[in-house]
């Protein structure tokens, strides 16, 4: 099982100062974090996409870009690019270029996203919502399948017979799919035969079991080739030398972040109470001492199979030298002591 990291690369206020970092040091740091995941052996980086103030990156091509010429092994994906709002073409050629760059290590994790301020900002109908990740999924693996394409489509201008360049390092770029928690996305992913990513942010990961199953049944009986069909768990998590700095330190910028978030959507505030409870071995945070988070995700994977798990460490500002601490636990000591269990 690969295992990875990623992030969406928050701006937010430190919730104990009230102060910000600023931008630059911000994506110093993330540079810095990708460098270091990959020095430890990880197998995987994804970075996020978003279009409002409290998340950095609105194009994760451009940083992944950067991340390549630092790095020398680990898999840059992005976490999700948001394919409802933005051309497949231009999605594809960015990221075979990534790819050129990194001597074959770009992937791309396509989404329709959770937040909606791409859809106002580039012009498109929420009324789409679900069409225009249909049909631009569907141009983007054509476009990844074949040099030269013919499209006709309801959202895009019609492309008559024409090569899109460059071409990746790889014969193609690995393209999962990333959802929620709803079976028309599962469906979707599974006739198309490509690679399922699950997002977790709450309630038991044991609810989202039987997506998997219903994943990997469609998956065979749609004749896929059973090579693409991988499923990706992806958590909220920290890891600290114990248990209760951990939790003490992770908790603010969590609640700080999922309390805004949620009071967005109609959710009430995260309470201390709820935090801990989902911070229990069958609950949907891996925070907690090195140990926990290994028992969490060999847990989880007893649970799903999975052949990739990402831990997103960064919900809400943590200190930078906190973070490296966390990426470095991740690395040394659970990653090592997963991959041994598995192997067992």
């Amino acid at each position: 099982m690969e295992l990875g990291i990623s992030t969406f690369v928050e701006l937010t206020p430190d919730p104990h100062t009230g102060n910000t970092i600023s931008a630059y040091q911000r994506i110093q740091n993330l540079m810095e974090e990708i460098v270091l995941a990959d020095e430890l052996g990880l197998d995987v980086f994804a970075i996020g996409e978003h279009h409002r103030a409290d998340y950095l990156v609105s194009s994760p091509a451009t940083v992944l870009a950067a991340a390549a010429v630092k790095t020398k092994q680990i898999k840059l994906s992005s976490a999700v690019s948001v394919l409802s709002s933005d051309d497949p073409v231009r999605v594809f050629q960015q990221f075979a270029t990534i790819d050129l760059l990194s001597g074959g290590r770009a992937e791309i994790m396509a989404g329709r996203g959770s937040f909606i301020e791409s859809f106002p900002l580039f012009g498109y109908d929420l009324k789409d919502y679900d069409t225009l990740f249909d049909e631009k999924l569907k141009l983007l693996v054509a476009i990844n399948d074949q040099e030269k394409i013919s499209w006709t489509g309801m959202h895009r201008p019609a492309i008559e017979n024409l090569g899109i360049y460059p071409r990746p390092y790889q014969k193609k770029l690995p393209i999962w799919v990333a959802i929620g928690g709803t079976p028309a996305s599962v469906l979707r992913a599974a006739k198309m035969g490509l690679p399922l990513t699950i997002a977790i942010i709450g309630g038991a990961p044991s609810q989202f079991a039987p997506y998997t199953k219903f994943y990997r049944d469609e998956f065979i009986k749609a004749g896929n080739d059973n090579a693409n069909m991988q499923v990706c768990i992806n958590s909220h998590g920290y890891i600290a030398a114990d248990a209760q700095q951990a939790a003490d330190e992770f908790f603010p910028p969590y609640a700080q972040v999922m309390t805004k978030i949620g009071g967005e959507r109609g959710w009430p505030p995260t309470s201390r109470e709820q935090f801990d409870f989902m911070r229990s071995p069958t609950g949907a945070l891996l925070v907690g001492s090195p140990q926990q988070v290994i028992d969490k995700i060999l847990y989880e994977h007893e649970l799903f199979a999975n052949t990739r798990f990402m831990i997103q460490f960064s919900v809400g500002t943590l200190p930078h030298k906190q973070m490296m601490r966390a990426i470095e636990l991740y690395g040394t000591v659970v990653a090592p002591a997963v991959r041994k269990a598995l192997q067992a």
